[in-house]
């Protein structure tokens, strides 16, 4: 099959993600990849939003701004994202407003038929898997699941509602609905970004989060709070960002592995708790959703404008580990690996996802968890006889021991210490030592950094470089430019601090495509490797990167 691209819009509070979520279980139902994501208004209800799902055989694809099938719930939907649909797309609304559509009345066929509005949705899906060619068992098997909590008679009238929708559209599609989707013997697992990352936690051996609620973080701990006796992760609603990083960190200290999450500007209030972590040498991970700032800025919108402030958050001199998942099976890999390097060389590690990354919804396949252990690097008291919690080692990591472990002594103190914890002014010995000490763990982190992916570096001259979700988007405008006939690379980053060792390869120009306006990757590669950039591609207008987008900004 061809790729296909639909479009579900509507006003908030209309169910435009509960459409969106039924038809993409009904299409991974017939066996094919999906990756769905969502803009939306920063309001309750009103306004207007879309659920965009992007339907091919094999997953791991980018967002896509254009619609072969737009539904629209309202008129204003119509309206705003009518521009979308393609020259051989179609409409599907409850008025007919031009000739490639499908009218049909979803609200008054839900009440007077159905006898409740609520049924609307449902009618519009049917007429959605009849557009697409889906077979309608598999939209009635996922709606029986979907509802099976609210009893048989709601499951029994919302599969009359699916059926009187896809007769509808069926009979209006005639020769205008040219797709179809067979079912297939393929199966991948559907996950939203902040599924994938409260699962990682929880593979990783997390055992309490504390957050305050905050887009797009908020989901995550969600999710654990809802299912909390499945992963065994304890969850607590702070009162404030602040509260939340120091309850991390106290159960860090107290020896259970620990999280929070939050989004730009609850991490500006959780800076100073950052330095705290790098000073007692305690480990926390702090997984950052960024969206647009500065402020309150576009809440509800994605960004990648955060980067240099998580790899200079806090005061003073200390190491600190920042990764960037690419996709929803990278968020496996990154979140695990911050847990454990945290946790091996005692230290903050902040995972910088984006409102992309977290409320979209993937298809992934062949994810093998036992390859994502949790390594743990607590110190055996057994044979410890005098405890130096900051003992002077040749990495700079030193024993680590929890209260109550044994009966060591366990200290800690944000005042600069000695190795056994206590406050220090030994400006001529002690203070230099303890801060050379932090320091040698950046050396031993900086070893454990992986290199940039390169695909196509080598025969190519003019390279992409990117980081994060962008690698999507980064890929599909390496295929289409290749299309054209131009050679093209790129250099796609995951681990942002510390800078893995890596040389890049003379003789190339360099393009930096960013989620943000300043290109601060840009800038961290310049004043880490001294790289130049030739040009940019940047979008900061809330919206994700696309291949296209990046494409006609090359003009190559």
């Amino acid at each position: 099959m061809e790729e296909l691209n639909v479009v579900i819009a509507g006003a908030a509070g209309e169910g435009v993600q509960t459409v969106g979520e039924v038809l993409a279980e009904t299409i991974a139902g017939h066996g094919y990849a999906v990756f769905a994501w969502q803009e939306f208004e920063s309001r309750i209800r009103g306004g207007q939003n879309s659920y965009s799902i992007r339907i091919s055989e094999k997953p791991g694809n980018a967002p896509l701004m254009r619609a072969d099938i737009l539904l629209a719930l309202n008129d204003g939907a119509s309206l705003k994202y009518g521009s979308l649909i393609q020259t051989d797309g179609i409409l599907i609304a409850e008025k007919k407003t031009r000739d490639r559509m499908i009218a049909i009345a979803f609200s008054d066929i839900a009440e007077k038929e159905l006898g409740n509005k609520i049924y609307a949705n449902t009618v519009a899906v049917g007429a959605l898997a009849a557009a697409i060619g889906m077979n309608i068992e598999v939209l009635h098997e996922v709606l029986a699941q979907k509802f099976a909590s609210k009893g048989e008679p709601v499951v029994a009238a919302n599969r009359v509602a699916a059926e009187k929708g896809y007769l509808l559209a069926q009979e209006g599609c005639r020769d205008i609905c040219p797709w179809r989707l067979p079912e297939r013997d393929t199966r991948c697992q559907l996950v939203s970004g902040t599924e994938a990352l409260a699962m990682a936690a929880a593979l990783a051996g997390c055992r309490f989060i504390a957050a305050y609620p905050m887009s797009p973080a908020t989901g995550i701990v969600a999710f654990l709070a809802e299912n909390e006796k499945e992963f065994e992760i304890f969850t607590e609603q702070a009162e404030d960002e602040i509260s939340a990083v120091n309850m991390a960190i106290g159960a860090g200290f107290a020896g259970a592995r620990a999280m929070t999450v939050t989004s730009g500007g609850g991490f500006a209030l959780m800076v100073e708790a950052v330095s705290l972590a790098g000073m007692i040498e305690t480990p926390v991970v702090l997984v950052l959703g960024q969206r647009p700032g500065p402020a309150t800025g576009l809440p509800t919108r994605t960004a990648q404008g955060d980067l240099l402030f998580a790899v200079h958050a806090g005061h003073g001199e200390f190491p600190k580990l920042v990764l960037a998942p690419a996709d929803a099976k990278d968020i496996f890999r990154q979140t695990v690996r911050a847990f454990n390097l945290a946790d091996r060389f005692q230290i903050p590690a902040i995972v910088l996802a984006d409102q992309l990354l977290l409320d979209s919804l993937f298809s992934v396949e062949d994810i093998r968890l036992e390859q994502y252990a949790p390594e743990f690097h607590l110190a055996d008291p057994s044979v410890i006889d005098d405890y130096l919690r900051y003992q002077v080692t040749e990495t700079g990591v030193s024993p680590r021991l929890y209260p109550g472990q044994s009966p060591h002594l366990v200290t800690a103190d944000s005042d600069e210490h000695d190795s056994m914890g206590h406050i220090t002014e030994d400006l001529a010995e002690t203070v230099p030592a303890m801060v050379e000490k932090r320091l040698a763990k950046y050396r031993a982190l900086k070893s454990e950094m992986r290199p940039p992916e390169e695909i196509d570096v080598e025969g190519s001259d003019r390279i992409l470089v990117g980081w994060g979700s962008s690698r999507p988007a980064l890929l599909e405008t390496l295929e289409g430019l290749h299309k054209n006939g131009i050679r093209a690379g790129m250099i796609h980053f995951t681990d942002l601090w510390p800078l893995p060792a890596y040389r890049f390869p003379e003789s190339k120009t360099y393009w930096s495509v960013e989620n943000n306006a300043t290109g601060q990757l840009a800038r961290l590669l310049r004043s880490e490797y001294g790289i130049t950039f030739s040009g940019r591609i940047h979008r900061y207008d809330g919206l994700p990167l696309t291949g296209p987008y990046i494409q006609e900004k090359l003009q190559w």
